[in-house]
């Protein structure tokens, strides 16, 4: 997994925290979780999420 800024990490989580709430499926399986923000912590965690940062 990349090095990321902890600005970089936060906006990743963040548009994935917006993604599930407006509906996106859940990539990882849960089952006491329902906050968005902890489901996308959890997805950043283990590497799943689909949103990545290019560096120019």
């Amino acid at each position: 997994m990349a090095r990321y800024t902890k600005f970089e990490k936060a906006r990743i989580i963040g548009s994935r925290a917006l993604q599930i709430s407006s509906g996106a499926p859940v990539l990882i399986d849960v089952v006491d979780v329902l906050d968005p923000i902890d489901i996308a912590m959890r997805e950043f965690e283990k590497g799943v999420i689909p949103i990545s940062v290019v560096k120019e």
